[in-house]
């Protein structure tokens, strides 16, 4: 069952922190969609105001310009809640190895804050974006929940800081907490520029631009590239999860596998371009590969991903060439 069809209460009202985000975007328009109301957290450091400017003429949609490291403004934007999804953090691993207090404030402090505000205004569910950089350097594949090595940068410890806390939330508070490791999401909106873009989004641009895109390390990494509808899906889901899978953290992917260097010709062949790729250095911190086990998640969640990669990057490709 996709998540359009799943039912809340006629009068719920989701709080999606870091909402005007690539996949914070996504799900709230997928809730309005749903006919539910929508408050969004987000101070745009990230966030982009066309992902804020395109909901609000919807009635149901509010918005809320505030930074998650305010206590007080993590309480405020929790009132009368039923479900937050807690989206807001600041993402690349070469970013974070740069910038790790930053991190730590922010993906850290802030994540605590929305778990003690959600707490303290008996919010039903608090689902939160975790990542597969937690298995760190655990060389077997596909990747399962409770098999995770050596992490292998900042990044990858704040959110396996953040399980920890949703974990003794869930058993001292009884704060329903589900964690989605997210894998390599992509898709509509997501950021192609910067020099800590994303890769599929990054390649697409430079190559709709006739431009050589560098991949990092031999190309032969693989990654559980995952369509952001599957994590809309994962999202929700979680939000009707029973109390018993609470605590938990779930893989949130497709379950396939795709070679960087097979993606980038699959791309020039879908933009009919003729472009041979630049190679660089290994990036620190990044793992060789990337491949999740989705059991769990389909098990407990109920999870059943309709988007597979090709699928996924069709799509994609559309998104990038009406809106770039």
């Amino acid at each position: 069952m996709g998540y359009r069809d799943l039912k809340f209460d006629k009068d719920s009202v989701f709080l999606v922190t870091g909402g005007a985000g690539f996949i914070g975007s996504n799900l709230c328009e997928a809730i309005l969609e749903m006919g539910y109301k929508v408050r969004c957290l987000d101070n745009l450091s990230t966030g982009k105001q066309a992902n804020v400017d395109m909901f609000l003429d919807n009635p149901n949609y509010t918005f809320i310009h505030g930074d998650i490291r305010d206590l007080d403004t993590c309480l405020e934007a929790c009132d009368d809640v039923d479900y937050v999804l807690n989206q807001a953090a600041w993402g690349s691993v070469p970013r974070s190895i740069e910038m790790p207090l930053l991190y730590e404030e922010i993906n850290i402090r802030g994540t605590l804050n929305m778990m003690e505000a959600a707490r303290q205004k008996n919010v039903k569910k608090f689902v939160y974006a975790s990542s597969s950089s937690v298995y760190g350097d655990h060389p077997v594949l596909p990747k399962t929940e409770g098999q995770e090595g050596n992490l292998l940068s900042p990044y990858a410890l704040t959110k396996r800081v953040d399980e920890e806390y949703a974990k003794l939330y869930t058993k001292l508070y009884n704060l329903d907490t589900y964690g989605m490791r997210y894998f390599n999401v992509f898709g509509r909106r997501q950021d192609p520029d910067g020099a800590y873009a994303a890769v599929i989004p990054k390649f697409i641009k430079q190559l709709m631009n006739d431009e050589a895109p560098t991949i990092n390390g031999d190309g032969k990494q693989s990654r559980d590239f995952t369509y952001v509808e599957n994590v809309v899906e994962a999202n929700l889901k979680a939000c009707l999860a029973p109390h018993e899978a609470a605590g938990n953290a779930f893989n949130i992917a497709y379950g396939g596998r795709e070679y960087l260097i097979d993606i980038y010709y699959a791309l020039c062949r879908a933009l009919g371009k003729d472009i041979e790729p630049v190679f660089g250095p290994d990036r620190a911190g990044d793992i060789k590969h990337s491949n999740a086990d989705i059991t769990k998640a389909k098990t407990m969640l109920g999870y059943d991903p309709d988007y597979n990669f090709e699928k996924g990057l069709e799509l994609a490709i559309e998104w990038y060439k009406e809106n770039i």
